[in-house]
């Protein structure tokens, strides 16, 4: 008996020593397996450009090589405290609604943003930093957490949670994990690098474009058109506006709009003190906000910027020095913030803005200075032309009255001869009128109704809309103009306090016999009951020159005031 379990001995271990090769084999083989589906995520990973598709693939990567459950890639925003994105594998669309918003990084989220270095944990709740889940969050145990660095820089974490099988993450899978994290980190510098040439590319073309627009003479209007709609291309950004300064105020007043509503953003005015444009011109730097519709530091001016976010106001400098107004432009709510990296190039967009602002100057210049050389030449012709050869006829048409034998036909031909007298006195008074230069013009009543609409700016909100008819300058004596300024002044002051309005009209005409001011809004129309005192002295200015004063509240809506008096006084 002995004998034959001596002989046993030397089989029983040749079995255990099979046993253990063939697990020593199997062993290799999962590593070989393991190693093999690292290589193919790896170069899954490497093969894509496209920043998003990368991030994408590397989270879902990350799950299958650990056979994790749930996994996610959180990156870190460019203030390193929070996440700025947050991608996620294992949760259905459906739950995600249903748990609510992304995490921003607190918690044990952030456990890795304050320290990057790996995390193992067999029970996520028992961390000190863990706080636990929302509601309707899917119940996660086991936990392995992994920093992505690109370069010298930690670009995001991953996070995986809930090993298939029941089983706790090991070193095996942190050590994957952390190799995969390496891989990940030289496909996102390259992605970004490839992002960064083609965006440089895309900046490149827009520039030529500008470029060629401003050197074929293309309008301002058309030029800024131009850079609004490339720099939103580009950026990715919901709306474009380019506000310039207010003469004599502290606002700027939204000269162009793109993007979102811009009807109603355009002709804005909005104060340089709480708004985002007005912070960028008073600095004469970039200046950005992380939330544009909910930033408390920005308060002027009416709410339009709902459902925005990131943004940022780039100052637009003028060769001669100071700013000439500022580009802003904005994502929406959710949206990645403007990097330095976007921001660089934007300055020089800014730079062409500047120059077509400063070009639409200077070809306003040139059309004034063409217009008054124009006029003068008129001017000139009529005086030395025109005139004479009336006066001439006027002289003929007097002597040969005087061999009419018919009285009636005498008549006729001395009141032709007063006509042409009086058209004389007509064609004196535009003489005057286009020969009125610089300061004289600035007394005008053309002149003053403008200046008086663009003060009534800033109280608005917005510009009115302005309409001039007739010799305004010429035939509306001083002291009629001056009470004609006073009730434009009032009624665009009662529009502003009083009306609520969006839209305001005003029509300033001289008909010959009077001048008529009329101001159209579109706001709440007249109280049946309140107060009246500034109605009151509308209409008493009117009734002390002879005219009158009517106030109604159309059927369409809102204020229509109507104010008139004679010429002669």
């Amino acid at each position: 008996m002995g004998d034959e379990v001596r002989s046993r001995i030397p089989q029983l271990r040749l079995d255990e020593l099979l046993a253990e090769l063939q697990a020593r084999i199997d062993a290799a083989r999962g590593t070989r397996d393991r190693v093999h589906s690292l290589l193919e995520a790896v170069l899954s990973v490497g093969r894509e450009l496209d920043l998003p598709q990368v991030l994408r693939r590397i989270v879902e990567a990350a799950a299958v090589l650990v056979d994790a459950r749930y996994a996610a890639l959180g990156v870190i925003s460019p203030d390193g405290e929070t996440l700025s994105q947050f991608l996620t594998v294992g949760v259905s669309e459906e739950e995600i609604s249903r748990i609510g918003p992304y995490p921003t990084g607190r918690g044990l989220l952030g456990e890795l943003i304050r320290r990057p270095e790996p995390l193992r944990l067999l029970d996520l709740s028992e961390h000190p930093a863990s706080y636990g889940c929302p509601a309707h969050h899917p119940v996660m145990r086991t936990f392995l957490g992994v920093p992505v660095r690109v370069r010298d820089e930690v670009f995001g974490n991953l996070y995986l949670t809930d090993k298939r099988g029941g089983g706790e993450f090991e070193a095996d899978d942190e050590s994957v994990i952390s190799t995969l994290a390496v891989a990940a980190g030289v496909a996102i510098d390259n992605a970004r690098l490839y992002e960064e040439a083609q965006r440089r590319q895309r900046w490149l073309s827009a520039s030529a474009e500008i470029t060629r627009a401003l050197l074929s003479g293309g309008s301002r209007g058309d030029v800024l058109d131009l850079i609004a709609q490339r720099a939103r291309e580009i950026t990715g950004a919901e709306l474009a506006d380019v506000s310039v300064p207010v003469a004599g105020t502290d606002t700027v007043r939204v000269e162009f709009a793109s993007g979102g509503d811009a009807a109603a953003r355009l002709g804005l005015v909005v104060p340089l003190e709480g708004s985002l444009s007005g912070r960028a011109f008073t600095a004469g730097q970039p200046e950005t906000s992380a939330d544009l519709a909910d930033d408390p530091g920005l308060h002027a001016g009416p709410r339009r910027f709902e459902g925005l976010g990131p943004a940022v106001a780039v100052p637009l400098g003028r060769a001669e020095g100071g700013i000439g107004g500022v580009l802003l432009l904005a994502r929406r709510q959710g949206g990645t913030a403007f990097t330095e990296q976007e921001i660089g190039p934007l300055l020089g967009f800014a730079d062409q803005a500047a120059l077509a602002l400063e070009l639409g100057e200077r070809r306003r210049d040139a059309e004034q200075l063409a217009m008054l050389e124009d006029r003068d030449r008129i001017a000139r012709d009529l005086h030395d032309l025109a005139i004479q050869r009336l006066f001439a006829t006027g002289m003929t048409l007097q002597s040969a009255a005087r061999l009419i034998e018919h009285p009636g036909a005498a008549d006729r031909v001395l009141r032709a001869v007063g006509d042409l007298d009086e058209t004389i006195k007509i064609i004196r008074s535009t003489i005057f009128g286009l020969r009125v230069r610089d300061a004289a013009s600035a007394q005008g009543l053309r002149a003053q109704v403008v200046r008086a609409a663009e003060v009534a700016q800033a109280s608005l909100g917005f510009a009115p809309r302005l309409s001039m008819e007739g010799l305004l300058d010429t035939d509306v004596p001083v002291d009629i103009a001056d009470q004609v300024v006073a009730v434009l002044g009032e009624a665009l002051s009662n529009s502003a306090r009083h009306a609520g309005a969006a839209r305001v009209e005003v029509v300033v005409r001289a008909t010959g016999t009077q001048v008529v001011l009329t101001v159209r809004d579109d706001g709440v129309g007249i109280p049946a009951q309140g107060r009246r005192s500034g109605l009151r002295n509308l209409a008493e200015r009117a009734e002390k020159l002879g005219g009158t004063f009517e106030a109604a509240s159309p059927p369409e809506g809102g204020t229509r005031l109507e104010w008139a008096v004679p010429l002669g006084g």
